[in-house]
């Protein structure tokens, strides 16, 4: 198993289905958590035995919220190791043509935003540290451009060009920046939203959270801008 004694890891989205799965498994492996979430006091409901974490709530696509997030994370712990941008959403929006601004703007915000500003906010401290892992979540969909998902689609795909972004521009400062490209999660809304599907086709959180961890491990210090299919 990776070693992850003593570091911090921030993770956004930490109170849904993925995000819960990768602290839990970040957790088991010894590592310090700053815990990310729309709502502080949800994330303390969703974390009843997390002790010692640090929680932390914050609209992330606020661009004062989100600074002020990372640092009161490095205020408390000094540093930031690793940091997974789980955070995102999806709306099917309908084709193109159909498809409004609004839905639009909430997938780029949402989906693209957050993660641009939690990793802006993030990088300049493990630039200073000279070490760092970040790890995004895009979709297998943002490969494919899927119909009626265009705009859930294109905000993911820029999460991918982001991530390439990250690793060139850190590759020579100790830092990693990759992502995971998950298709169907396998959660209860989605399993009531298609009760025909077959479920053993379907990716869980648990095995999400073990690629992250392996990609936010010194197993994977070799890997830059690597978008994987999950």
């Amino acid at each position: 198993m990776f070693g992850f004694a003593g570091k911090v890891v921030m993770i956004t989205g930490a109170a849904g289905h993925l995000g819960r799965a990768t602290a839990e498994a970040f957790r088991c492996v010894g590592a310090h958590l700053a815990l990310v979430g729309r709502d502080r006091g949800h994330l303390e409901w969703a974390w009843p035995t997390a002790e010692g974490a640090l929680f932390l709530g914050a609209d992330l696509t606020n661009e004062i919220e989100t600074q002020d997030t990372v640092e009161e994370a490095m205020s408390h712990y000094g540093r930031i190791d690793i940091l997974a941008n789980i955070a995102g959403g999806f709306t099917i929006g309908g084709p193109i043509h159909e498809t409004s601004v609004k839905i639009w703007d909430n997938m780029m915000n949402t989906n693209a935003r957050s993660a641009f500003l939690m990793s802006r906010a993030v990088l300049p401290h493990m630039r200073s540290q000279g070490s760092g892992k970040i790890i995004n979540v895009a979709a297998r969909a943002a490969r494919e451009g899927r119909e009626n998902m265009g705009a859930y689609c294109v905000s993911k795909a820029a999460v991918i060009t982001l991530t390439k972004v990250l690793a060139t521009e850190n590759k020579g400062m100790g830092i990693n920046a990759n992502c995971i490209l998950p298709d169907i999660i396998d959660t209860a809304e989605n399993r009531a939203a298609m009760p025909t599907a077959d479920f053993s086709k379907w990716v869980t959180p648990v095995a999400l959270a073990d690629v992250i961890l392996f990609l936010a491990s010194d197993a994977a210090r070799s890997l830059h801008g690597v978008a994987l299919p999950v």
